[in-house]
């Protein structure tokens, strides 16, 4: 058996390492927007409970012909590493495809590229599904004695390695790149697929006798029969729906105290998966001498489901923010691990078949838990109200024994039922949610994010999931100004990437021209106003035109060229997802977008050597001329790119060159206006993009393979 747990621990490691990896390169190719990653997860899952509902039919085909279940265990692992080497073509290739199609709508080419994502990752994920009913079957035939119990020891291996799968692969991409990583878990795959064949071939009678002499000392009590109740269907349902909802409301609910860079998100996911092992760790120890139900512990569950209430909460202080995770998510998802496991058991007994429908079952909830929550509760609802909704089932089910006749009662669930009610309420009314502490501002919810705007004055400030993103600072005025002034003619339009709080957007409106701006959060663009009281005359202006998309995926999806294009990505420079704004890829298709002579403007906050070396790189090799600034000493730089050579004006000549509304507005926030003085400060602070480069010679361009900026724990754990 130590093998099996070999088997699956690899495979759990394997299937998170993919699932990371596609979702990235996904995103890549067909924009970072929240339906585009709720379709790849969708798909993912959907890949994996087709997989192992469908196994059946291969367990039948395999009994009928006698083909040993280990070999064809081995075939299918293969099958899966090679998904590893493929899957990255064929995205690409869809992304090719859907270039092809032109400028098509958002719901034409959700549809496309969703069906492209559905035909390249279904079948993969189906292999991965697959594995457990298939594995079972080939435990069945080895090992009698245990497997009744087969799923749940598999089960617990492979989120074993799933907890690895969280870490390791983020270290390797930083290493390796996604395509270097992707090939590290082929290889894994395919070790897996030969350590099963040499074990298919040397398993004999002596094995066989040996495993049943030490399986009859723990033979498990529990019956090999099947269960028979819908009942238990319904809790796995459930047991998907909740949990996979309520992990989305916890990114939104720690997100403040985490950050936003891949390692936090990768943290609440190891946090979930070690509880869930622990708990299908603690399932296989009480279950080889226990078979009795426990209903104490669906109470526990419904209690433990409104913990994140209190741990996210601003006014309860912990030591440190981590804490806030462990005690808000682990106790629910030890549950979780420990329930999951035991209802398949028992729907299933020894039989594969049985075991692959009950955790399709499972599967179909966790790939409708996300979309409930994310596109049905919490755009409507706040977070703490969402997991209050998520746990509504549990609460219930924890309350049954009051409605039980007292003979078939026993006494302690019906204590604990009577304790939920006044425990739950009290975890909820003795907790607030983040935006209390600024009640004074204005708080708006979409599917990708929780909006909130704080502040009065030139102290206001935008938060999106808690995050600081921006605040009112003469730096996003000069992203409009300086590109414009350094055009060799008038700016004719602009695009702005990222709203913010607009006031890039509105500096450029100055100049009279067209301008677009690109927001991948649909509700900031609608909190404009609260920063600027101007906002909605600017907005009413047939040449303001506003796009909730993702920008890349915007200019991938348009013809139209312009003057200037000003990025500000969402700070910090590690943020996830952001390099997909810097990287040589980006620039490679944003050259297209420019007229000749048009200029980039690109915002780079204050990163490591490592970070600055592979935006000026990239940034270099994308464009012949290139020229930056340096805003103060540890706020940013100002990257101005072109195909054309950039002048070299002077502070008068560029202020010179400002029309008298755009010279107010860049000094609008000054107690003493001085529009050559703004320019003159920044000329000073110019530094060479060579230099910045040689600060770290060795750091590749970043690109979209190896985003530099994202990925760093490696080298600043060796840094002296």
């Amino acid at each position: 058996m130590g093998w099996y747990f070999t088997f699956f621990f690899i495979s759990g490691f394997c299937s998170v390492l993919y699932e990371l990896v596609w979702l990235r390169l996904s995103m890549a190719q067909f924009g970072v927007t929240t339906a585009m990653v709720s379709i790849v997860l969708s798909v993912f899952m959907t890949g994996l409970g087709l997989g192992s509902w469908g196994s059946g039919a291969w367990l039948r085909y395999n009994e009928e012909n006698g083909v040993s279940a280990l070999r064809l265990y081995a075939g299918i692992e293969l099958l899966i590493g090679i998904s590893g080497l493929v899957v990255p073509y064929e995205l690409r290739l869809g992304h090719t495809v859907l270039a092809g199609l032109g400028s098509a709508s958002s719901a034409e080419y959700y549809l496309v590229s969703g069906l492209w994502v559905a035909l390249t990752l279904i079948p993969w994920c189906a292999l991965m599904g697959a594995t457990i009913p298939v594995a079972m079957l080939a435990i069945k035939a080895s090992f009698p004695q245990k497997s009744s119990r087969s799923f749940s020891f598999l089960y617990m291996a492979n989120v074993a390695g799933a907890v690895v799968g969280t870490a390791l692969p983020l270290l390797l991409i930083e290493l390796l790149g996604f395509r270097g990583t992707l090939r590290v878990g082929a290889a894994c795959n395919c070790l897996i697929c030969i350590l099963a064949l040499i074990v298919s071939k040397i398993a004999g009678k002596e094995e066989a006798t040996e495993t049943a002499q030490l399986s009859a000392e723990s033979t498990p009590i529990e019956s090999t029969a099947p269960g028979n109740s819908p009942s238990l269907l319904a809790l796995l349902f459930a047991t998907g729906l909740t949990s996979m909802g309520m992990e989305v409301v916890w990114v939104r609910q720690f997100t403040p105290y985490l950050g936003t860079v891949v390692y936090a998100f990768a943290g609440i996911l190891a946090v979930y998966l070690t509880g869930t092992f622990l708990g299908s760790r603690t399932y296989r120890y009480w279950s080889l001498r226990n078979n009795e139900q426990i209903p104490l512990l669906w109470t526990a569950l419904a209690l433990s489901a409104l913990f994140p209430l209190v741990t996210a909460s601003p006014y309860i202080h912990l030591f440190f923010d981590w804490l806030r995770l462990a005690l808000g998510i682990a106790p629910f998802t030890g549950l979780l691990g420990f329930l999951t496991p035991m209802l398949v058991d028992r729907w299933a007994g020894a039989n594969p078949a049985r075991a692959g429908k009950a955790y399709a079952v499972n599967v179909l909830g966790c790939i409708l838990g996300p979309l409930l929550a994310g596109f049905v509760l919490l755009p409507r609802i706040s977070e703490r109200w969402a997991l209050v909704l998520l746990a509504l089932p549990w609460l219930v089910l924890g309350l049954r024994p009051l409605f039980q006749p007292r003979t078939s009662a026993a006494f302690m669930p019906r204590a604990a039922a009577y304790l939920l009610l006044p425990l739950a309420g009290l975890l909820f009314w003795g907790s607030e949610s983040f935006e209390k502490q600024y009640a004074n501002g204005e708080v708006l919810r979409d599917s990708t994010a929780t909006v909130i705007a704080k502040g009065s004055n030139m102290q206001k400030a935008l938060l999106v999931n808690g995050y600081g993103m921006t605040q009112l600072t003469p730096i996003t005025k000069m992203m409009a100004h300086l590109p414009a002034a350094f055009l060799d003619h008038p700016p004719q339009d602009a695009l702005v990437i990222c709203f913010g709080m607009g006031t890039t957007f509105r500096s450029l409106r100055t100049w009279g021209i067209p301008v677009t701006a690109v927001e991948l959060v649909p509700s900031v663009p609608s909190l404009f106003p609260y920063f600027h009281s101007d906002a909605r005359a600017i907005l009413s202006s047939p040449l303001s035109h506003v796009v909730a998309d993702d920008g890349r995926r915007y200019l991938e999806r348009t013809s139209q060229q312009y003057d200037m294009i000003t990025i500000d990505p969402p700070p910090p420079v590690e943020a996830a997802g952001s390099s997909l704004l810097y990287s040589e890829d980006f620039y490679t298709v944003l050259r297209q977008h420019l007229r000749a002579g048009g200029i980039l403007q690109q915002w780079l906050p204050v990163g490591d050597p490592e970070d600055v070396a592979a935006v000026s790189l990239a940034l270099r090799r994308s464009f012949p001329y290139i020229r930056v600034f340096a805003f103060g000493k540890n706020w940013g730089f100002h990257f101005l790119a072109s195909d054309h050579p950039l002048p070299d004006r002077s502070a008068n000549e560029l202020a010179q060159r400002l029309p008298p509304q755009a010279a107010a507005d860049l000094v609008e926030w000054d107690s003493h206006p001085d529009v050559t003085g703004r320019f003159a400060h920044l000329l000073h602070n110019e530094v060479s993009i060579d230099d910045l480069i040689a600060a770290s010679p060795s750091t590749p361009a970043l690109s979209d393979d190896r985003p530099i900026n994202e990925y760093y724990a490696v080298r600043r754990a060796l840094r002296p």
